[in-house]
Protein backbone atom coordinates (compact mmCIF):
# COMPACT_ATOMS: atom_id res chain seq x y z
CA UNK A 1 0.00 0.00 0.00
CA UNK A 2 0.81 3.61 -0.31
CA UNK A 3 2.77 5.62 2.33
CA UNK A 4 -0.20 6.91 4.76
CA UNK A 5 -0.48 10.71 3.91
CA UNK A 6 -2.58 12.19 6.62
CA UNK A 7 -4.93 10.06 9.02
CA UNK A 8 -8.37 10.70 7.88
CA UNK A 9 -11.17 9.89 10.61
CA UNK A 10 -13.95 7.97 10.18
CA UNK A 11 -17.45 7.10 12.21
CA UNK A 12 -19.22 4.42 11.66
CA UNK A 13 -22.72 4.60 12.24
CA UNK A 14 -24.52 1.14 13.29
CA UNK A 15 -25.21 -1.69 15.94
CA UNK A 16 -23.23 -3.47 18.57
CA UNK A 17 -24.17 -6.34 20.29
CA UNK A 18 -22.66 -9.94 21.48
CA UNK A 19 -21.99 -12.50 19.34
CA UNK A 20 -23.06 -16.16 21.58
CA UNK A 21 -21.17 -19.18 19.96
CA UNK A 22 -22.32 -22.14 21.05
CA UNK A 23 -19.35 -24.42 22.88
CA UNK A 24 -20.87 -27.89 25.25
CA UNK A 25 -23.69 -29.35 25.89
CA UNK A 26 -23.84 -29.39 30.13
CA UNK A 27 -25.55 -30.98 33.00
CA UNK A 28 -27.89 -28.19 33.40
CA UNK A 29 -28.19 -26.73 29.92
CA UNK A 30 -25.56 -24.89 27.20
CA UNK A 31 -22.31 -23.17 27.16
CA UNK A 32 -21.79 -20.08 25.09
CA UNK A 33 -18.68 -17.94 24.60
CA UNK A 34 -19.63 -14.35 24.09
CA UNK A 35 -17.47 -11.96 22.10
CA UNK A 36 -18.55 -8.47 21.05
CA UNK A 37 -19.75 -8.12 17.65
CA UNK A 38 -22.22 -6.00 15.44
CA UNK A 39 -21.12 -5.50 11.57
CA UNK A 40 -20.52 -1.44 12.46
CA UNK A 41 -18.84 -2.15 15.73
CA UNK A 42 -16.63 -4.97 14.13
CA UNK A 43 -15.91 -2.23 11.34
CA UNK A 44 -14.76 0.87 14.06
CA UNK A 45 -12.31 -2.00 15.54
CA UNK A 46 -10.85 -3.23 12.15
CA UNK A 47 -10.14 0.67 11.32
CA UNK A 48 -9.08 1.26 14.52
CA UNK A 49 -6.26 -1.91 14.06
CA UNK A 50 -5.52 -0.80 11.05
CA UNK A 51 -3.77 2.62 12.69
CA UNK A 52 -6.93 4.81 11.85
CA UNK A 53 -8.67 7.20 13.86
CA UNK A 54 -12.22 6.29 13.75
CA UNK A 55 -14.98 6.98 16.40
CA UNK A 56 -18.58 4.72 16.52
CA UNK A 57 -22.15 5.85 16.87
CA UNK A 58 -24.66 3.52 18.44
CA UNK A 59 -27.20 2.87 20.84
CA UNK A 60 -25.04 1.64 24.02
CA UNK A 61 -27.09 0.18 26.87
CA UNK A 62 -26.80 1.24 30.31
CA UNK A 63 -26.31 -3.08 31.56
CA UNK A 64 -23.32 -4.71 31.93
CA UNK A 65 -23.18 -6.18 28.71
CA UNK A 66 -23.11 -2.24 27.46
CA UNK A 67 -20.47 -1.27 29.87
CA UNK A 68 -18.59 -4.30 28.16
CA UNK A 69 -18.68 -2.92 25.07
CA UNK A 70 -17.95 0.25 25.77
CA UNK A 71 -14.66 -1.07 27.47
CA UNK A 72 -13.59 -3.12 24.34
CA UNK A 73 -13.70 0.00 22.10
CA UNK A 74 -12.04 1.87 24.15
CA UNK A 75 -8.94 -0.83 24.43
CA UNK A 76 -9.01 -1.09 20.93
CA UNK A 77 -8.69 2.74 20.49
CA UNK A 78 -12.18 4.17 19.14
CA UNK A 79 -13.54 7.20 20.19
CA UNK A 80 -16.70 6.65 22.58
CA UNK A 81 -17.40 10.22 22.18
CA UNK A 82 -20.77 9.68 19.70
CA UNK A 83 -22.04 6.87 21.78
CA UNK A 84 -25.55 7.11 23.15
CA UNK A 85 -26.26 5.81 26.38
CA UNK A 86 -29.59 3.69 26.53
CA UNK A 87 -32.33 2.24 29.51
CA UNK A 88 -32.72 -0.44 26.70
CA UNK A 89 -31.06 -3.95 26.31
CA UNK A 90 -27.80 -5.16 24.50
CA UNK A 91 -28.78 -7.01 21.28
CA UNK A 92 -27.91 -11.14 21.66
CA UNK A 93 -26.88 -12.71 18.42
CA UNK A 94 -26.53 -16.82 18.39
CA UNK A 95 -23.97 -18.03 15.96
CA UNK A 96 -24.53 -21.27 14.45
CA UNK A 97 -21.53 -22.24 12.11
CA UNK A 98 -22.01 -24.76 8.94
CA UNK A 99 -19.32 -27.49 7.83
CA UNK A 100 -17.88 -24.61 5.58
CA UNK A 101 -16.95 -22.28 8.67
CA UNK A 102 -20.33 -20.24 7.13
CA UNK A 103 -22.41 -18.33 9.77
CA UNK A 104 -25.87 -17.96 10.56
CA UNK A 105 -27.65 -16.31 12.98
CA UNK A 106 -30.23 -15.96 15.38
CA UNK A 107 -30.93 -12.30 17.24
CA UNK A 108 -32.69 -11.67 20.16
CA UNK A 109 -33.04 -7.82 20.50
CA UNK A 110 -36.40 -6.63 19.96
CA UNK A 111 -36.71 -2.29 21.41
CA UNK A 112 -32.72 -3.17 22.36
CA UNK A 113 -29.89 0.00 23.02
CA UNK A 114 -28.76 -0.30 19.31
CA UNK A 115 -32.27 -0.45 17.27
CA UNK A 116 -33.54 3.16 19.90
CA UNK A 117 -31.58 5.49 18.46
CA UNK A 118 -33.53 8.71 17.29
CA UNK A 119 -33.16 11.41 14.95
CA UNK A 120 -33.06 13.86 18.56
CA UNK A 121 -30.07 11.78 19.09
CA UNK A 122 -28.33 12.78 15.71
CA UNK A 123 -24.82 14.53 16.90
CA UNK A 124 -23.13 17.30 15.13
CA UNK A 125 -20.12 16.05 12.99
CA UNK A 126 -16.86 17.02 14.03
CA UNK A 127 -14.80 18.75 10.77
CA UNK A 128 -11.87 16.07 11.29
CA UNK A 129 -14.58 13.11 10.02
CA UNK A 130 -13.70 12.45 6.54
CA UNK A 131 -16.05 9.19 6.22
CA UNK A 132 -19.07 8.49 7.80
CA UNK A 133 -20.28 4.10 7.42
CA UNK A 134 -23.46 2.55 7.50
CA UNK A 135 -24.24 -0.81 7.60
CA UNK A 136 -26.61 -3.82 8.54
CA UNK A 137 -30.02 -4.14 10.29
CA UNK A 138 -29.61 -0.83 12.08
CA UNK A 139 -30.56 0.28 8.41
CA UNK A 140 -33.92 -0.94 9.02
CA UNK A 141 -35.23 -0.90 11.97
CA UNK A 142 -36.81 1.62 13.22
CA UNK A 143 -36.00 3.86 14.91
CA UNK A 144 -32.50 3.74 13.93
CA UNK A 145 -33.00 3.48 10.73
CA UNK A 146 -34.78 6.80 10.67
CA UNK A 147 -31.97 8.74 12.16
CA UNK A 148 -29.08 7.04 10.60
CA UNK A 149 -30.88 7.51 7.46
CA UNK A 150 -31.31 11.27 8.27
CA UNK A 151 -27.66 11.22 8.87
CA UNK A 152 -26.57 10.45 5.92
CA UNK A 153 -28.53 12.55 3.86
CA UNK A 154 -27.56 15.14 6.08
CA UNK A 155 -24.03 14.59 5.49
CA UNK A 156 -24.07 13.58 1.85
CA UNK A 157 -21.97 15.34 -0.05
CA UNK A 158 -19.90 16.93 2.63
CA UNK A 159 -18.15 13.73 3.69
CA UNK A 160 -17.79 10.23 1.92
CA UNK A 161 -20.61 8.07 2.57
CA UNK A 162 -20.22 3.93 2.78
CA UNK A 163 -22.93 1.44 3.03
CA UNK A 164 -22.89 -2.09 3.64
CA UNK A 165 -26.48 -3.44 3.74
CA UNK A 166 -25.59 -6.71 5.09
CA UNK A 167 -29.08 -8.05 5.00
CA UNK A 168 -29.99 -9.85 8.20
CA UNK A 169 -33.92 -11.01 7.36
CA UNK A 170 -34.08 -12.76 10.76
CA UNK A 171 -34.05 -9.25 12.19
CA UNK A 172 -36.66 -7.89 9.74
CA UNK A 173 -38.30 -10.22 7.46
CA UNK A 174 -40.11 -8.31 4.95
CA UNK A 175 -37.86 -7.90 2.15
CA UNK A 176 -39.66 -4.63 0.87
CA UNK A 177 -39.02 -3.04 3.46
CA UNK A 178 -34.97 -3.52 3.31
CA UNK A 179 -35.56 -2.66 -0.65
CA UNK A 180 -37.44 0.54 0.47
CA UNK A 181 -34.34 1.28 3.23
CA UNK A 182 -31.74 1.09 0.71
CA UNK A 183 -33.73 2.80 -2.36
CA UNK A 184 -33.56 5.54 -0.06
CA UNK A 185 -30.36 4.98 1.36
CA UNK A 186 -28.02 4.69 -1.56
CA UNK A 187 -28.41 7.35 -3.37
CA UNK A 188 -26.05 9.16 -0.59
CA UNK A 189 -23.54 6.43 -0.86
CA UNK A 190 -19.85 7.32 -2.95
CA UNK A 191 -18.97 3.72 -1.93
CA UNK A 192 -21.16 0.81 -1.88
CA UNK A 193 -19.92 -3.05 -0.63
CA UNK A 194 -22.41 -6.07 -0.59
CA UNK A 195 -22.32 -9.64 -1.27
CA UNK A 196 -23.65 -11.20 -3.74
CA UNK A 197 -26.07 -13.08 -1.60
CA UNK A 198 -27.58 -10.12 -0.14
CA UNK A 199 -27.89 -8.70 -4.22
CA UNK A 200 -30.10 -11.91 -4.86
CA UNK A 201 -31.98 -11.31 -1.47
CA UNK A 202 -32.99 -7.57 -2.17
CA UNK A 203 -32.85 -8.02 -6.11
CA UNK A 204 -33.58 -11.45 -7.48
CA UNK A 205 -31.90 -12.37 -10.44
CA UNK A 206 -30.08 -9.27 -11.15
CA UNK A 207 -26.44 -9.65 -11.53
CA UNK A 208 -23.69 -7.94 -10.14
CA UNK A 209 -22.60 -5.75 -12.96
CA UNK A 210 -25.97 -4.47 -13.37
CA UNK A 211 -26.81 -3.80 -9.45
CA UNK A 212 -23.07 -2.13 -9.78
CA UNK A 213 -24.05 -0.23 -13.20
CA UNK A 214 -27.98 1.03 -11.51
CA UNK A 215 -25.94 2.47 -8.46
CA UNK A 216 -23.00 4.24 -10.48
CA UNK A 217 -25.27 5.79 -12.56
CA UNK A 218 -27.38 7.38 -9.38
CA UNK A 219 -24.27 8.62 -8.26
CA UNK A 220 -21.80 5.97 -6.38
CA UNK A 221 -18.07 6.28 -7.33
CA UNK A 222 -17.00 2.96 -6.32
CA UNK A 223 -19.30 -0.47 -5.85
CA UNK A 224 -17.44 -3.89 -4.42
CA UNK A 225 -19.22 -7.15 -4.72
CA UNK A 226 -17.92 -9.97 -2.95
CA UNK A 227 -18.00 -13.59 -3.24
CA UNK A 228 -17.51 -15.06 -0.61
CA UNK A 229 -14.47 -17.73 -1.73
CA UNK A 230 -15.26 -16.68 -5.53
CA UNK A 231 -13.40 -12.89 -4.06
CA UNK A 232 -14.44 -9.87 -5.20
CA UNK A 233 -14.96 -7.84 -8.15
CA UNK A 234 -14.92 -3.67 -7.96
CA UNK A 235 -17.01 -1.84 -10.31
CA UNK A 236 -14.87 1.77 -10.70
CA UNK A 237 -15.16 4.54 -13.18
CA UNK A 238 -12.48 2.72 -15.31
CA UNK A 239 -14.45 -0.40 -15.61
CA UNK A 240 -14.46 -3.73 -13.36
CA UNK A 241 -11.61 -5.48 -11.66
CA UNK A 242 -11.79 -8.77 -10.37
CA UNK A 243 -9.59 -10.72 -7.49
CA UNK A 244 -9.76 -14.17 -6.02
CA UNK A 245 -10.18 -15.09 -2.09
CA UNK A 246 -6.70 -15.80 -0.40
CA UNK A 247 -6.65 -19.32 0.51
CA UNK A 248 -6.69 -20.09 3.82
CA UNK A 249 -7.75 -22.56 6.43
CA UNK A 250 -10.90 -21.18 7.20
CA UNK A 251 -12.06 -21.35 10.88
CA UNK A 252 -15.28 -19.73 10.49
CA UNK A 253 -16.17 -16.63 8.41
CA UNK A 254 -17.76 -14.69 10.96
CA UNK A 255 -16.54 -10.65 10.83
CA UNK A 256 -15.13 -11.55 6.65
CA UNK A 257 -17.21 -9.02 5.46
CA UNK A 258 -16.48 -6.54 8.08
CA UNK A 259 -12.85 -6.88 7.64
CA UNK A 260 -12.74 -6.74 4.25
CA UNK A 261 -14.71 -3.77 4.91
CA UNK A 262 -12.37 -1.84 7.36
CA UNK A 263 -9.16 -2.89 4.95
CA UNK A 264 -11.10 -0.75 2.07
CA UNK A 265 -11.66 2.15 3.89
CA UNK A 266 -8.34 1.70 5.28
CA UNK A 267 -7.03 1.39 1.68
CA UNK A 268 -8.68 4.08 0.43
CA UNK A 269 -7.43 6.53 2.97
CA UNK A 270 -3.85 4.80 2.83
CA UNK A 271 -4.51 6.08 -1.02
CA UNK A 272 -5.52 9.62 -0.22
CA UNK A 273 -8.62 8.50 -2.28
CA UNK A 274 -11.27 8.80 0.60
CA UNK A 275 -13.60 11.51 -1.07
CA UNK A 276 -16.33 10.94 -4.28
CA UNK A 277 -13.66 12.52 -6.50
CA UNK A 278 -11.28 10.61 -4.77
CA UNK A 279 -12.81 6.93 -5.64
CA UNK A 280 -13.72 7.87 -9.37
CA UNK A 281 -10.04 8.49 -10.30
CA UNK A 282 -8.97 4.91 -8.82
CA UNK A 283 -7.47 3.02 -11.88
CA UNK A 284 -8.02 -0.46 -12.90
CA UNK A 285 -4.28 -1.41 -11.46
CA UNK A 286 -4.40 0.95 -8.04
CA UNK A 287 -8.51 -0.92 -7.31
CA UNK A 288 -6.66 -4.11 -8.02
CA UNK A 289 -4.12 -2.76 -5.19
CA UNK A 290 -6.97 -2.23 -2.91
CA UNK A 291 -9.37 -5.03 -3.48
CA UNK A 292 -6.39 -7.43 -2.75
CA UNK A 293 -5.66 -5.55 0.79
CA UNK A 294 -9.30 -6.45 1.82
CA UNK A 295 -9.09 -9.51 0.28
CA UNK A 296 -6.00 -10.70 2.57
CA UNK A 297 -7.82 -8.84 5.73
CA UNK A 298 -10.50 -10.72 5.45
CA UNK A 299 -8.53 -13.93 5.00
CA UNK A 300 -7.05 -13.25 8.23
CA UNK A 301 -10.32 -13.40 9.80
CA UNK A 302 -11.60 -16.61 8.42
CA UNK A 303 -8.20 -17.95 10.28
CA UNK A 304 -9.39 -17.60 13.93
CA UNK A 305 -12.69 -18.00 15.54
CA UNK A 306 -14.81 -15.13 15.55
CA UNK A 307 -14.49 -11.29 14.34
CA UNK A 308 -11.56 -11.28 15.77
CA UNK A 309 -10.01 -8.70 12.78
CA UNK A 310 -6.45 -7.86 11.86
CA UNK A 311 -3.78 -5.26 12.57
CA UNK A 312 -1.71 -3.30 10.55
CA UNK A 313 1.39 -5.17 11.77
CA UNK A 314 -0.74 -8.57 11.13
CA UNK A 315 -1.11 -7.21 7.82
CA UNK A 316 2.36 -6.26 6.59
CA UNK A 317 3.54 -9.57 7.59
CA UNK A 318 1.34 -11.27 4.98
CA UNK A 319 2.49 -8.69 2.10
CA UNK A 320 6.20 -9.14 2.91
CA UNK A 321 5.71 -13.25 2.69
Amino acid sequence: MAMIREKARFLVCGEALFDLFFEADEEMGMRFSARVGGSPFNVALGLARLGREVGFFSGISNDFLGARLVRSLETEGVSTEYLIRKDAATTLSLVGLGADGSPSYAFYGHDSADRSVEIADLPEIGENIGALHFGSYSLVAAPSADAFAALAQKEAGKRLISVDPNVRLNVEPDIGIWRSRMDFLLPFADLVKISEEDIEALFPGVQADNFARQWMDRGAGLVVVTKGVGGAVGFGRHGPVEVPSIPVDVVDAVGAGDSFQAALLCGLDEMGALSSQGLRSLNRETLGTLLNFAAEAASLTCSRRGADLPTQSELREVAEQ
